[in-house]
């Protein structure tokens, strides 16, 4: 009985044996890589490189060992990352044409669904990119409505570091504070009065949990949970995990838009369109017989939720980082004032015409946006032919991903690019000079459509600020660099202490 037993139980076992060897062999024959395909580290059987980091620094580490085009592979999905300003430029400039559009990814396709700006392709991406692009651009009556816009929050943003301050302002400086939400809440303003025609209260409960919201979103996307659950979307869907809080908020952000597209429905008039909902609306009526463009109210909701997030979430992080980078240089921030008090002084309000007499200012922005290195990682393309990229080839349906960290810390392109230098975009005259190796905004046929309002809202809310304040850190306190990393790179919380100029 115990042989008859013992004999049964080696038949399970080598059954199982034989199984797994069938299984093992049928994955590594599914997921050989094709000739001359990216090198990368070994992956195993089934999952993978899951193990391996998914932030921008593990991706340099990886770089340095296997070449600046290397792959890795997650499950049964292949990503090629491409890193350094040469290779970078190559895939998104001078091969751009193979890199425009976006993969699927499960977690964005169950939340847009076809949807919005940022995961389309074809022709609808390129009719939606160009009608927001246009409504950017000529917002109103142009640059000097835009600019009103943004120095009109200016002021609002002034009121209340004033306030957070009290009476303590009018001596050497007030009270520390975080000034990471009223930051927010102008930034998302302005990008709000373009998009959805006004602009929230500071103490705006509702709006403020709105834009935490957005923000916990935009960090997780970055996760590892996040990238975990689009290599196995039908095993993780209905289990708890981060995709779940990115898919609510998400929902919940898309149902904002739904009411206040529903309330620019009501009391629309197509002769006098205030915003870009009343545009869009307009244009769906003009596109009824080009159904193939997109136009219509459910791809507005996810073209705002792109439009707003995008604008809100990176510009407010490069502003933290500025307030931060003048405060660990006050050196630096002296001198933009000097520049300020030169060029403007004090008796009126900065005007983007200001931007070609202030070299220097122009040059901090620039380092900030640099070093700041807001998006590391570049939002994935696919190879929409068969391409060879740094001499690998790289079939058809490749998804890629392109470090721009890389490119901003190129040692090959930056004097010294580990240091908070300005020096970088400025001459040997003191002029400012443009760097080809600046790519915080991508760069090709997907660079980020709201680049014109970010460059005009950062310069005009940095010297606004500097010219109205002077930013030091609270007494005692040794200000940290760090940063915390999800999709975007923003700094650690910090406080600050404002005294007026």
């Amino acid at each position: 009985m115990i042989v008859y037993t013992l004999l049964a139980w080696l038949d399970i076992k080598g059954c199982l044996l034989v199984c797994f060897v069938i299984l093992l062999v049928a994955d590594i024959i599914r997921n050989k890589n094709p000739p001359n395909f990216p090198p990368g580290p070994w992956p195993l059987p089934f999952l993978g490189n899951v193990f391996t980091g998914v932030d921008y620094k593990t991706m340099d580490k990886l770089a340095e060992e296997y070449g600046n085009v290397f792959s890795l592979r997650r499950g049964s999905e292949k990503t090629v990352f491409v890193s350094g300003f040469r290779m970078v430029k190559e895939a998104l400039v001078n091969q751009g044409q193979s890199f425009t559009d976006r993969p699927v990814s499960p977690l964005f396709d169950e939340i847009y669904k076809g949807h919005g700006l940022s995961f389309t392709n074809g022709y609808v991406w390129h009719k939606q990119k160009q009608f927001a692009l246009t409504h950017l651009k000529n917002f109103g009556e142009g640059r000097k409505t835009l600019e009103f816009h943004i120095l009109k929050e200016c002021g609002f943003l002034s009121e209340v570091i004033r306030e957070e301050q009290g009476n303590y302002l009018w001596s050497t400086g007030g009270g520390p504070f975080d000034p990471h939400e009223k930051l927010n809440n102008a930034v998302a303003n302005i990008i709000g009065v373009l998009v959805f025609g006004r602009r929230f209260e500071y103490g705006d409960i509702r709006f403020q949990k709105l834009l935490r919201m957005s923000a916990e979103s935009v960090s997780l996307t970055g996760s590892a949970g996040a990238q975990l659950y689009d290599s196995y979307p039908r095993l993780l869907k209905y289990f708890p995990g981060v995709h779940q809080t990115i898919i609510s908020n998400y929902g919940k952000l898309a149902n904002f838009f739904r009411e206040e597209i529903d309330k620019h429905v009501e009391d629309w008039d197509p002769s006098n369109p205030r915003d870009y909902i009343d545009c869009y609306l307009m244009e769906i009526e003009k596109r009824k017989n080009d159904t193939e463009a997109g136009f219509n109210k459910e791809n507005l909701v996810f073209c705002t939720v792109d439009l707003f997030e995008g604008g809100t979430e990176t510009t407010t992080n490069t502003m933290r980082w500025a307030l931060l980078f003048m405060m660990k240089y006050m050196n630096l921030q002296k001198k933009v004032q000097a520049e300020i008090d030169r060029v403007i002084g004090q008796s009126r309000q900065p005007t983007l015409a200001d931007r070609a007499d202030m070299p220097y200012t122009d040059a901090v922005i620039h380092e900030i946006q640099r070093m700041g290195n807001i998006v590391p990682l570049n939002m994935a393309r696919i190879a929409s032919k068969d391409t060879t990229l740094g001499g690998c080839c790289l079939p058809k349906g490749t998804v890629v991903v392109t470090n721009l960290s890389s490119v901003l810390n190129d040692k090959n392109e930056w004097e010294t690019p580990d240091t908070f230098n300005p020096g970088h975009f400025l001459d040997s005259h003191g002029r400012f000079r443009r760097r080809e190796a600046f790519f915080p905004f991508s760069a090709g046929k997907r660079v980020c459509p709201g680049e014109h309002l970010a460059r005009t809202e950062l310069f005009l809310i940095f010297t606004y600020l500097l010219q109205q304040f002077t930013f030091c850190p609270p007494p005692g306190v040794e200000l940290s660099l760090e940063s915390q990393l999800g999709f975007t790179q923003s700094p650690k919380p910090f406080q600050i202490c404002v005294s007026n100029r």
